[in-house]
Formats: structure tokens, sequence, C-alpha cells
């Protein structure tokens, strides 16, 4: 290899005609200038000299070091080879398309080095990222020409072009020194607002401004070349980019040559000149210890401000590097990705390396003060980046604490008067801060309120934290409950005022209060429910005991109110029920008690001293009025009504009797065709007959296979997959047909077949969904099995439970049992000890019907459970009803809270669903999602429903 350096054209000139034996296409030619027809006719005359030569010209406001105007550099190989292709109008082909070109042409398999030159500052980023690298020597450098330049290729000017020139060779020996020179100072801007290059606002005003502030106009006015000097920095996986800034645009917008995004954070960054002068040590004891034929140094606009006279006296020290100037150097090997360099040293050699060293070489040291004075910028910039770390901080705090807090938030002075109220005090209060600023705050309590609250602000400014609940007007009036909490203000260990912060309650409140009364009433009609109808006959039985008096009770039961909820639905009825409650009401006596025990099933209670013959007489009116036509949607309906009478002492001493015979009496009625009353005698015997009849059929149902399982499936409010399914058993009675299991469920637990049929139920679900978990590969697919009080409390439950598990070989974890809260309830310390052996055994509890049972807030802590399923009741009015939300919301965090999943029940529209995602609910079912199918159809949905989910 060999070399040769003009500084003159002239020089050139003379070496073209004293010509040379080196072939052509072994010739790598390098011209730089500020004259163009200079460059122009030193490429022409070399290509005429030379036709094979490899030729790339540079002619401009070039910042070319020493006094010179002209620089060349002419560089043979002995043993590499040389290839160059020059493409013009490069500023619209894709870079993926000019890198392949590029490929094609000029890198071969043993390439080492590719020079690349382009005056379209734009083409050179992204051709860098696709040109691939074939080897992991292989190093390529690009240089862009500044603003103004001309490129010149071996076939003359090249306008918005790429030059390309590869040195490929199994000799050839190739290193590339380009550190990172820039040193970040200041303060760090958030990117507030940007669009792929440009930079639009930092820290949400414009980025010009910034520029201007910190840069001032002079630099300004000197881009692009001062945006190298002085370029943006950000930090991207622990290491700093630099962004050289590119210019500013009209509207205040600042381009950079690299991608930006919104939300990263830039710090501005000057060329740190200690680093400078120790990089180039580096480089020098590099160039020692090896042999060196040829260094090309190109260096960047970054180098030509203030570090100018440092880069003249250090590449003096250099002596014969073929030194090329550039508006920006890139750099991209096969150890670190594309990176920005100020300046790139690029060592060549052909000849093995030998035992000796290369020369020395004296790095001059930076100019005086020059050091002192980056230490200075440096120490400055990081005590600067701590103080304002510590005060952002400081600051964020205080937003979080008053600004951003949703509770209300205020300060006052010493005599109660505003000094600060945060955005929520506006927003909940409806004041604004203009017009409550320096008002006196007991101006915006009650004025029963004011002893008690300025109790509470003196005790604060004590010293003491002050905690109560007080009621304030908004202006608008409405009355809103807040928990307060007042904390005393210390500046300087003076009290200067207090604090107040207040969390509104009111919803709050007014959950707990609805959860109270849904406790003891029933949502769909405002009736007492059950719970309560039972302790006010309770009272009143207890009360006619001790006077001697009658009491007077009924049930009514609807005749085949079913009908109307198969026909028009669950909302329609839910409508004509409470129409038909309120006509009952109306003829009632006066101290009635009608009460709603599930369904369409009521009990009423008359008041005391009520004689039989009045209470039929009442129950007559009713069975009439309840007979009248009841219009919903513009459709008549007819409805009627059975009611069974039992009175005390005559037909029972107590309420269980009363209410049996009652019931009975209610049967027999229903039996005669409805739409009459009965009251309870003796003969309505037969009636038991009947039912013991009932129950001989019902014993036999099993082994006749008359009873079978109905599947609905429980999906993932998330992802729609289906989780589990729910078992539910079904009568087929070959005489009266489809038999409800709310009609003999109750017969099978009072004779006892309850345990018989409910191992049926076990082992048949858990081989049902063992089943369906080897079909479908999914082994954690569940089932969920209603478990009766009396099945629950029977000794051999846990057994039975055990057996099922055994002979389906379905893992405990995927059975569910499903509990009522009532019968959880039920001789608690027993249910206790029989659901801890259930944990222990791996099988899931769920509590059925949650929140239809006031008493579960109180035990479900102790209780082993895994999942709730929340009522129905709260859910039909789910997407309408505020304060149903509000209590399913609480629902679900506290199941959250308590480690426990939640299964949303009776689900029967998208609205419902949609809004039990925005709650988090785990889980639902309901006829939204899919109806009850028996076990054939439910692979069918599964398969179904997985094909959705794909």
């Amino acid at each position: 290899m060999r070399s040769l350096r003009c500084r003159h054209a002239e020089e050139l000139h003379r070496l073209v005609e004293d010509d040379c034996s080196v072939p052509p296409e072994s010739l790598f030619i390098q011209v730089a200038a500020d004259d163009e027809e200079k460059v122009r006719h030193t490429v022409e005359l070399a290509a005429r000299r030379w036709p094979g030569a490899h030729l790339v010209g540079m002619a401009g406001p070039l910042p070319i070091i020493g006094e010179t105007t002209f620089l060349a550099d002419v560089m043979s190989m002995t043993e590499s080879s040389i290839s160059s292709v020059a493409l013009p109008a490069v500023d619209d082909v894709h870079p993926a398309e000019l890198a392949a070109k590029i490929e094609e042409a000029a890198i071969h398999e043993e390439t080492a080095l590719l020079l690349l030159f382009t005056d379209c500052r734009a083409a050179l980023l992204p051709l860098l990222r696709h040109l691939p690298l074939v080897n992991e020597r292989m190093t390529v450098v690009g240089c862009t020409l500044p603003d103004g330049c001309i490129l010149f290729s071996r076939d003359g000017r090249l306008d918005q072009g790429v030059v390309a020139v590869s040195f490929s060779g199994a000799s050839l020996r190739v290193r590339c020194f380009s550190p990172f020179l820039w040193e970040p100072i200041g303060l760090a801007f958030l990117i507030t607002k940007s669009a792929g290059q440009q930079i639009d606002e930092l820290d949400g005003q414009k980025a010009s401004l910034c520029l201007e502030r910190y840069l001032g106009k002079e630099f300004m006015e000197r881009l692009p070349l001062s945006g190298m000097e002085f370029p943006f920095v950000v930090e991207r996986n622990g290491q700093y980019v630099c962004l050289p800034i590119t210019r500013v645009r009209e509207n205040g917008a600042v381009a950079v040559n690299g991608h930006v995004s919104e939300g990263e954070k830039v710090r501005f960054a000057y060329v740190h000149a200690p680093s400078f002068y120790w990089s180039m040590h580096d480089l020098a004891a590099q160039a020692a210890k090896q042999p060196i034929e040829e260094m090309i140094f190109y260096y960047s606009t970054a180098l030509g401000g203030y570090t100018r006279p440092m880069l003249e006296g250090m590449v003096s020290a250099f002596g014969q590097a073929a030194l090329f100037p550039a508006m920006e150097v890139m750099v991209k090997d096969a150890y670190t990705t594309v990176r920005l360099g100020a300046f790139a040293a690029v060592s060549l050699a052909e000849e093995a390396a030998s035992g000796q060293g290369g020369p020395a070489f004296e790095i001059p040291l930076p100019p005086e003060g020059i050091t002192t004075l980056a230490q200075l910028m440096s120490t400055s910039s990081r005590d600067m980046e701590r103080l304002y770390a510590r005060l952002q901080m400081s600051e964020q705090r205080y937003k979080s604490l008053f600004e951003h807090n949703t509770d209300i938030v205020y300060s006052t002075d010493l005599h109660g008067r505003f000094t600060s109220v945060n955005p929520a005090f506006e927003r909940v209060l409806g004041y604004r801060k203009e017009d409550i600023l320096y008002t006196n705050s007991l101006k915006y309590v009650h004025p029963s309120d004011i002893p008690r609250v300025t109790r509470y602000f003196y005790r604060a400014l004590r010293g003491n934290v002050q905690t109560y609940q007080l009621e304030i007007p908004t202006k608008s009036g409405e009355q809103l409950l807040f928990q307060m909490k007042n904390i005393p203000i210390i500046v300087d260990g003076k009290k200067v005022g207090i604090y107040g912060i207040g969390h509104n309650v009111t919803e709050q409140k007014k959950a707990e209060e609805k959860i109270a009364y849904l406790a003891y009433y029933d949502p769909d009609t405002n009736l007492p429910n059950r719970t309560k109808w039972m302790e006010l006959f309770s009272n009143q039985l207890e009360k006619a005991k001790r006077k001697q008096r009658k009491v007077a009770v009924a049930f009514i039961d609807l005749d085949r109110f079913k009908w109307i909820n198969d026909s028009v639905g669950h909302y329609a009825g839910d409508d004509i029920l409470r129409q038909l409650v309120e006509r009952m009401k109306r003829v009632l006596p006066v101290g009635a008690q009608l009460g709603r025990f599930h369904g369409d099933k009521f009990c009423l209670l008359f008041p005391l001293k009520t004689s039989a013959e009045t209470a039929a007489e009442t129950a007559l009116h009713l069975v009439r009025e309840v007979a009248k036509p009841t219009v919903y949607g513009q459709k008549e309906f007819f409805v009627t009504a059975s009611i069974g009478l039992a009175v005390f002492p005559d037909d029972g001493a107590d309420e269980h009797t009363l209410l049996r015979h009652a019931d009975i009496a209610v049967n027999n009625a229903k039996k005669s065709g409805g739409n009459r009353v009965e009251r309870y005698c003796t003969h309505m015997n037969e009636e038991a007959v009947h039912r013991f009849e009932m129950g001989s059929s019902l014993r036999k149902a099993i082994e006749k296979n008359e009873l079978f399982l109905c599947y609905q499936p429980i999906v993932d409010v998330r992802t729609g997959a289906v989780i589990a399914t729910e078992a539910l058993i079904r009568w087929r009675h070959p005489e009266l047909g489809l038999v409800r299991p709310d009609e003999f469920i109750p017969l099978a637990e009072e004779t006892g077949w309850i345990h018989e049929i409910g191992r049926w139920v076990l082992q048949t679900a858990c081989r049902q969904t063992k089943r369906w978990q080897e079909i479908t590969g999914n082994d954690q697919l569940a089932v969920f099995v209603n478990v009766s009080a009396v099945q629950f409390q029977h000794e051999r439950f846990i057994d039975d439970v055990k057996r099922a598990l055994k002979r389906s070989t379905l893992p405990p974890s995927c059975l569910h049992l499903e509990l009522t809260e009532h019968s959880m309830l039920r001789h608690l310390s027993s249910t206790m000890r029989t659901l801890d052996e259930l944990k222990r055994l791996g099988v899931g509890i769920a509590v059925d019907d949650f929140g239809s049972g006031y008493s579960s807030f109180h035990y479900l802590k102790q209780l082993p459970a895994t999942i709730l399923k929340i009522d129905r009741a709260f859910i039909e009015h789910l997407h309408a009803n505020a304060s149903d939300a509000a209590i399913v919301s609480a629902m679900i965090t506290m199941g959250r809270g308590l480690g426990l999943e939640t299964i949303a029940e009776g689900v029967e529209t998208p609205e419902q669903l949609e809004r039990l995602r925005d709650l988090q609910c785990s889980y639902a079912q309901g006829y939204a999602l899919c109806p009850p199918l028996v076990a054939e159809e439910v692979m069918a949905y599964m398969s179904e429903r997985q094909k959705e989910r794909q």
C-alpha cells in the first residue's frame, strides 16, 4: 500500500503527468477544495489519466484544517481490491433499495471497509441502517457534506447522490476509532409534542424558544453547522444518542437528524475538550503499538468551533494522515449500531503485523483554561441536575397531594380564611377559586355545624390531627358527606394555618345504606324480604301469645307467572310484578305486612286481632284485584293468585307450623285450579299424601334416569373463554313433565333424598367435566355444583365429595361447591369444620347469591371461600343504576382484597356485560352469554367460542 498527500492541485497534476506503474483499478483518489472548478478540473484530469481509478471529490465551503484550500489523497492498494459505485438522485429512492444497489456493486465477502459520501444529508442515516455487514471485520464510515457543497464522482458532478467505495482483502486490516465526545449539560427537557424528526414542543413550549434562551440567536443563525457543536442528546438503553439540530422552522419547531418520540427527555450537549484530548491520546497510543500504512481522518463540523485549535494541533501530530472535512460522520460496525461521531480515524494496513510498533506521536495539551472550563461546566451541570431533581420531586409530591388529589384539599390561615383550594375543591363543591380565596371557611358549612368545626380547627392548630365527618352544601345546594381531616401547617417551627382534606363518602354512605336495605327488603318490589318478614312475624306471634289474640298469616302464589317471564322476559315480568304488588297493597288493611319470599311467592301478615273470616274476606279482595288485567307495552296480561290461610292458634302454635300449613293450603288452592283462597284444614293431609307420592317418585327418579343435568357456561369477561360450567339439575317426571328444581329440591330436603340426589349430581358433573377436559385438552376446565344446606350438613358429605373426585379422576381444584350465604351461616361451628376440610382437600368454595344476606359481611372474612357469585338482583339494573354499580364495584373490590374471584350471575344483556368489564369483574354467566345446555350441546358451544377467540 502506498499513499501520496497533495496540498495543492499542481502537485496532483504533476503526479498525473508523471504517471506511475500502479494499475488504475487499485487507486483511490479523494479531493476536497473550496473551489468547484478546481475540483472539477482535477477529477476530470485524474479520470482521463487513470480511467479505472476510484474517485470522490468534494467542493464548497468545507471546514478545511490549516491554511490550504486544497486537499488530495492518492492511495494505491497492492494486495487488496477496491470497488466503487456512484448513485445519483437518491432522495427519492427507498433506503432498502439503495442499500441493495450498493451491496451488489461494492460489497464482497472480504470487504473490510466501506466509505460513503453524500450531499443528501437525510439519506445517510437510513442508508446505514439498511446496509449489511458481511463479516465481523467490516466497518462502514459515512460522511455528509455541508449545505452548499458539491459531490463529484469519476463521472463528474453528482447532485443529491451517494458515492460508495469499498476495500476488500483477506490481509487488509482496518481499525476505526470514533469516540462519543459530547457531554450533556444543563437540565433535561421533556418532548411534549413531536413528529418523526421534528420537535415541536419542549416542556409545553415551542422548541425554538428553548434554543434561543439557552444557545442564543447566533447559534440559530449558524445552523446547521452549530447544530453539530451543540446538539441534543437523548439517553436510550443506558447510552447517549446524539441528535444534531439541523434547522428551525417558521412555526417554531426544531428539526433534528434522528427520530424522536413524545415523552423522551433531551439535553443540550457540547464537545468535551478533555475527552477529545484523551481520545486523541488513546488513538496515538494505538497507532504506536502497531504499524499503520495509511490513516484517513474524517472530522465533522462538531470540531469546527472552539475545539478547532485543538484539532489543528492534534492532527499535525499525526503527520501524513489524510484529513478530510464533513458535515456529519457516522460509523457502523459489528459491535455497535449506527453512531454519530465527532470524527472517525480509519487506519489501514496490508502487511502482516511485525514485532515493531509504529512511531510515537506527541499529542499537544489543550489550550490553557479549556480543561478547567470543561471541569467547571460538568460539575456545575451535575449540581444543577441534582438540585433540579430534588426540586422536581418536591414539586411532584406537592402536586400529588394538592393539585392532583381527587379529594378536596384546601389551606387556611390562622383565622380560618382560605389561602388555597385544589381543582377538586372547585369541581366538587362548584365554587371558583377566585371567589372563595381569602373568605372565611365557616361561611361554607351549615350554621349548626360551626361550633363543632371551630373546635376541630383550634385542636388542629394546637398540633392534634383532627378527623371527623361533615356535611357540606355545594354551591347548587346539594348536601355532600365528607370524611374530613385537619392537619396543622408548620413553617420554621411555627403554625401558620391548617390543611384540610375531605374525602367524599356520599356515594359510599348511600351504598352502605342500600346494602343494609337490600339485606331486609326486596329490591324489585321494596317489600320486606323473607328475613325481615319472618322477624315481623315472630314479633307479632310473641305479642299474640302474651295477649292471647289471634294472628292470621297467608301465602300468596301467583299462578303460572313463569309463563309471563318466559314470554316477555324477566324485565317485563318484574315490571308487571311491581304493578301487581301496588294493587295488592291498595286493598290491604292498615297494619298488614306484605312480604316477598322469592320469585312470585308472597307472604301476608294480618294485623293483630284479625279474625279468620276477615282474613278470608281480605284474601278474596286480593284475588279479585290480582285478576284484573295488567297493562304492559300496550298489551294486557292476566294473572291470578292462589292464597293459603292459616290462623294462630287454631292451625299452629309456632311460625314454622303456621307457614307450613299456609303453604299446604296454597298448594291445595293451586291444585284446584288457582285463582282462589283456601284455609288450612285437616283434610288437606291428602296433599301430604300427594307429596309422599311425589317423594316416592323422586326416590326412583335416579334409577329411572328421570333426573338429568344441564350445564350453563361461566365465561371470562375479558377474554370470552369458557373457564367452567355450572351443573343444574332437572327432573323430567313421567306424568308431571319437567319439574322445576325449586319444586322438588325442597321436597328432597324434607324427605332426605337430597343426599342421594346430591351424590348423583356430584359424580355425574365430575365425570362429565373430566371427559370434556380430555376432549378439549383443557385440564383447567372446572365445574360448579350447587349444594343444599341439608346436604352440606350431612356427616358423610365430605366422603361423597372425595368419592366423586376419585371415581372421575377430576382434580379437586376443578370442582367448586356453591353454597348460599344462608346455608353457610347455619350451624356456623360445624360449617367451619366442613369448609376447612374441603379447603385442605383442594376443593373450591363459591358463595352463591352473594349480597342477599346481610350477616355474611361479618362472617365472610372467616369463611375459606374462593369465589363470590354476585346475586342477579344487583346485576339487573347495573348499567342504569349508579347505586347498583357502586355496590357491585364494592363487592368486586372487597373480593379482590380478600383474594376472591367474582362471578356475576344473571347477566342478560350486552350492556350489563360491558359494565362488568368496566368494573373488572372476573367472570360472568347468564342468558346474554349462554343459557343452560345439555351435555351434548356444551361441547359444541365451547368449540364455537374457541373459534371466535382465534
